[in-house]
């Protein structure tokens, strides 16, 4: 067991999406496909994206108070705020700062964490260290807003993506759902996998970037997949065998939610044969940091966990990075 999440419970959970709804057939016309292939390459139907006025810290706050009000306490009970974002409001200042003053949270720490579509998890982990430390609660949030950095051309992205927040309270306690065990993985020789090449220091956005299309979201999705087919089979079967459970200990794997078809092929050599995978991704599609807490909450609400179940979250994606996290219910 990580001791930095050693007596970590979740104590709550929350999400929100947009109220838009984008239909495959909607997203594809600009990228000259059709609806059916959508659907038959994805297993993504629709998804929802922001309004022209709604940015990230809005799904965020939206989601971080359904999370407060399944646990049943106030943002002024709040230690830390760790906001998994790939798609922040501004470079500058952090997301979750605009989450801690949407809140009224003052006095809590507030920050940002870009793992990309891995972040919740590697947001999860950063906060045990600081409830073990002072105390109170922490507020975990996966937002992002992928409508906004899509080439609308590009089909091999276009159609993923869709705009959602997950968030999920945690505490320093002995009752509730225990995070039992951690796992982070970076892989940097793979960076260029998955990238937004301009904006940054690298290469500030100027007329000739934005005319090459450069503030968008770019994927090599061959590569990507053969990432996820090779690398988390053996990833999770040696998160677990860390963890001290086999695979068929797991009753429910809740993965990020990259590409339906790509899951489905994937879960078979995870040997998680006893395991029911939970997916919202044919309502809401890819939804980067949001996935993992979504879909965890979509699957609370509907009371599919029951106590003393074992329950595996996996992320993957930009970094590359992965990332893991085993809940006993």
């Amino acid at each position: 067991m990580s001791d930095v999440m050693k007596d970590i419970r979740i104590i709550g959970t929350g999400a929100y999406v947009p109220d838009r709804i984008v239909s495959n057939d909607e997203v594809g016309a600009p990228a000259g496909v059709d609806g059916e292939w959508i659907a038959r390459k994805t297993a993504i139907l629709e998804r929802r994206w922001a309004a022209p006025g709604q940015a990230t810290s809005d799904l965020a706050t939206a989601a971080g108070l359904a999370a407060l009000k399944s646990a049943g306490i106030t943002p002024e009970q709040l230690s830390v705020i760790a906001v998994a974002t790939s798609t922040p409001d501004r470079p500058q200042p952090p997301t979750a700062a605009y989450v801690q003053r949407n809140l009224g949270a003052a006095g809590t720490a507030a920050f940002d964490v870009n793992a990309v579509c891995s972040g919740t998890v590697f947001a999860l982990s950063a906060v045990g260290s600081t409830l073990l430390r002072r105390g109170g609660y922490a507020l975990v949030i996966g937002a992002d807003v992928y409508s906004r950095i899509l080439d609308p051309a590009d089909r091999r992205t276009v159609v993923l993506f869709g705009d959602g927040a997950g968030a999920m309270v945690l505490a320093p306690t002995t009752e509730g759902p225990k995070v039992r065990h951690v796992a982070l993985h970076t892989f940097g020789d793979l960076s260029g996998l998955i990238e937004v090449p301009g904006g940054g220091s690298r290469q500030p956005l100027d007329a000739a970037g934005l005319d090459a299309g450069l503030q968008y979201f770019a994927m090599d999705g061959r590569e990507v997949r053969r990432f996820v087919v090779e690398q988390l089979p053996q990833l999770v079967k040696g998160f677990l065998h860390e963890a001290g459970v086999e695979p068929g200990d797991i009753s429910h794997f809740v993965p990020h939610q990259a590409n339906g078809v790509m899951l489905d092929a994937v879960v078979e050599d995870l040997g998680l044969y006893r395991s029911t995978m939970h997916k919202t991704l044919t309502r809401y599609g890819n939804t980067g940091a949001a996935s993992i807490p979504i879909t965890l909450d979509a699957a609370v609400r509907r009371g599919a966990f029951k106590k003393g179940e074992l329950i595996l979250m996996a992320g993957f994606g930009g970094g590359m990075a992965a990332s893991f996290a085993l809940v006993e219910w």
